[in-house]
């Protein structure tokens, strides 16, 4: 009995079997492609809506402060009506000889100096807690983390009476000192500073002999740019729409940050020729404005410290 004859070369051929006729009404079952991009619709309507729920009060804030008095109640809150944005914008800062436009002054410069300061403190303090060998710095940062874990609200009777007693009651400095100091902030930085300060680059600037002042301020700052950037971006956001604060430590409107301004508008609710409402809505939506430019123009150093890792 012969072996069976073997195809090689060009004249082998793959027998494959026969393709079985798919029955008309059977489904077929469903790929790994077709469930990914079902899964993938899935989570983009998802987040569609949640970017609508997001968006939806900023829309009604700018619809509204496009409307007259009468139309803001009558008409459909999420759509305009008759176009009178700069009749309001007159309004608000013309109301009570302009004591907007103070508001808002006095909130960029709460704001401000307070950032800026705590952005000065917190980076000198997380570089030292993370690059330095102490004696108590264990206590240190115990204390630290202890202490952002106390809510605010508990140390505004005990801040007031010692504001009170060293004369800071009713002045900008009873605004601006406190937000100079915060734990959390501190804490950030440290954990940054660990990870972005090379410990052999602080080696090598001392062998070539610079001091530990140099150090810090020409290469340790700069390495912290992302981590100071958010630092001051948080605490700039907490502090323009910052309310029980100034509530209980100034008296004079004058010296009112914008938050609480709107505020008792918004308690005295009409006057004799305004609606102090339209006036609170228009006057809410040009408060957003610096903050929106603010995290539009600190872009930039949190997308180089997002690749400053990347390159060798």
């Amino acid at each position: 009995m012969s072996a069976p004859r073997t195809l090689t070369g060009a004249t082998a051929r793959v027998i494959l079997p026969p393709r079985r006729k798919r029955r008309r009404g059977s489904a077929e079952p469903t790929s790994a492609a077709e469930a990914t991009g079902a899964s993938r619709w899935v989570v983009l309507g998802v987040l569609i809506l949640l970017a609508l729920y997001s968006v939806g009060p900023l829309w009604w804030l700018l619809v509204s402060a496009t409307k007259t008095r009468g139309d803001l109640y009558r008409s459909n809150g999420m759509w305009f009506a008759d176009f009178n944005l700069w009749d309001n914008l007159v309004a608000l800062f013309t109301y009570q000889d302009g004591i907007f436009s103070l508001w808002m002054a006095n909130t960029v410069l709460y704001a401000g100096l307070g950032s800026i300061g705590l952005t000065a403190v917190a980076l000198s303090a997380g570089y030292a807690l993370a690059k330095y060998r102490y004696r108590g710095r264990g206590a240190t940062m115990a204390l630290i983390i202890a202490s952002f874990l106390i809510p605010g609200s508990l140390l505004i009777v005990p801040t007031f009476i010692l504001f009170t007693r060293i004369g800071l009651y009713d002045t900008i400095w009873a605004m601006i000192l406190p937000g100079m100091f915060g734990a959390f902030s501190v804490y950030l930085a440290k954990v940054y500073a660990e990870g972005a300060v090379p410990t052999e680059l602080m080696e090598a600037a001392r062998i070539d002999g610079a001091g530990e002042y140099r150090i810090f301020f020409s290469m340790g700052t700069r390495l912290m740019t992302t981590a100071g950037a958010t630092i001051f971006l948080l605490h700039f956001v907490q502090s323009w729409n910052t309310f029980m604060w100034p509530l209980v430590f100034l008296k004079g409107e004058e010296k009112w940050p914008v938050m609480l301004g709107l505020y008792s508008w918004l308690q005295r609710g009409i006057d004799s020729q305004y609606d102090l409402t339209g006036l609170v809505i228009v006057g809410s939506l040009i408060s957003t404005i610096p903050m929106v430019l603010l995290m539009v123009a600190m872009q930039r150093y949190w997308r180089s410290g997002l690749t400053i890792g990347s390159l060798k």
